[in-house]
């Protein structure tokens, strides 16, 4: 692999396929390798050559997390440091201390008193209330209610956290980012063992828009500093997880067209002057037709390759504007690509819906896919056979939780 010398550095904070995903993008455009900090020696991450990757169990912790920063500044004085976090905590600390952050970072978040309301789950069904966005039927769950829970949704029902950086710092066994609740005894149960982990906030219970996973769309969005939409690249979701940790996370995706949703969600992001990126989970609801808003991630979303991958490079939006002050292109439709992080096998296993595994066979037929971890030359033995040993587990966990 060849690298050249940049007047940047990527500093990426995670230790998933976010991660990789960004370090894979910002070599791809400028042959840099980034340095990343992360709880754990995680796949893919730990071990790769474009990544110089660090584990620190604290690096979530306000002092930790400034102290890698700085460290970073400092010895490479001569450099700009591209602050860019691949999770909610890490876009949550970088905007909250941006302000104070060496001279030589750039940390590019909006305001914290913004992204803090946008990562409160409540606060954006709020947003979309008032913008005529549709999302599916909600109620708020406060604690002080206790067991009266007077939704009005038939089970089984949706629930989740309002806050979810809140809800990961407090774990329990049998925590899940989404719960499929099947009737009010189990709602309240689970509502009990939330509670009794010590979270602190909200929970969001919702009606279940129904339908397989090929009725998601996932949409990825960068505005520039001065809150215009630059690119937007919208994904059909065909598969996604369905393990407990993992539930929800997108495992196949195919690019696709859809102006009306991007233009609404133009006017919503422009709207509140937002910067950055931007991410976007939405279902299609067959009942009446339309596309229903689930939430917003303030920064890219874990499966942004498949925005990369279709020749929108995200890496490039944030550093010719940030790095080299060079005003952002307008992000052209991509061209139709397959993004998948689990076996062919599996994609063609369980995908459901017949046209779009005609659609999904046909890109593989042409070689028009990507699975993000795999990049040529990226090959060092103990990484390539932990990638391996994951990718394969997707058999397993398949098998024993898709329903």
């Amino acid at each position: 692999m060849k690298f050249t010398d940049r007047e940047f550095i990527p500093l990426l904070f995670g230790g998933d396929i976010n991660v990789y995903s960004m370090a894979r993008a910002f070599y791809e455009e400028y042959q840099v390798r980034s340095i990343c900090y992360g709880k754990y020696e995680a796949s893919p991450d730990a071990g790769s050559r474009i990544i110089d990757y660090s584990a620190d169990k604290d690096i979530e912790e306000d002092d930790t997390f400034l102290e890698k920063i700085r460290h970073t500044a400092l010895v490479h004085k001569d450099k700009k440091i591209l602050a860019i976090g691949c999770g909610d905590s890490y876009v949550n600390l970088l905007s909250k201390y941006r302000d104070v952050l060496p001279e030589n970072v750039i940390a590019p978040y909006i305001d914290h008193e913004l992204l803090d309301d946008l990562q409160n789950k409540e606060f954006f069904y709020d947003l979309c209330d008032r913008n005529n966005v549709e999302h599916p039927a909600t109620f708020v769950y406060d604690r002080s209610m206790g067991n009266n829970v007077p939704h009005n949704f038939p089970y089984p029902v949706i629930l989740k956290p309002s806050v979810g950086v809140k809800f990961w710092e407090h774990p329990y066994p049998g925590q899940s980012k989404v719960y499929y609740i099947d009737s009010e005894e189990e709602l309240i149960s689970t509502l009990d063992d939330i509670y009794g982990a010590g979270y602190p906030d909200k929970m969001i219970i919702q009606d279940m828009v129904p339908g397989y996973d090929d009725k998601m769309r996932v949409l990825t969005c960068y505005s520039d500093k001065h809150g215009k939409v630059k690119m937007m690249c919208m994904g059909h979701v065909l598969l996604e997880e369905h393990q407990p940790h993992g539930r929800g996370n997108h495992a196949v995706i195919i690019t696709e067209d859809m102006p009306d949703i991007a233009s609404q969600v133009k006017s919503l992001l422009e709207s509140l002057d937002y910067k950055g990126f931007s991410n976007f989970d939405i279902k299609y609801d067959e009942r009446d037709g339309k596309y229903k808003f689930f939430e917003i991630n303030t920064r890219q979303g874990r499966s942004n390759y498949y925005v990369t991958g279709s020749g929108l490079n995200l890496a490039k939006y944030v550093t010719e504007e940030y790095v080299y002050g060079r005003e952002c292109p307008e992000g052209e439709v991509p061209r139709e690509n397959l993004w998948l992080v689990v076996p062919i096998r599996v994609a063609r296993t369980y995908v459901h819906d017949r046209e779009c595994l005609k659609k999904m066979n046909a890109l593989i037929a042409k070689g028009h896919y990507v699975d993000p971890m795999y990049l040529k030359g990226d090959n060092k033995i103990k990484r390539r056979l932990k990638v391996i040993k994951d990718h394969l587990r997707h058999f397993k966990n398949f098998k024993t939780y898709y329903k």
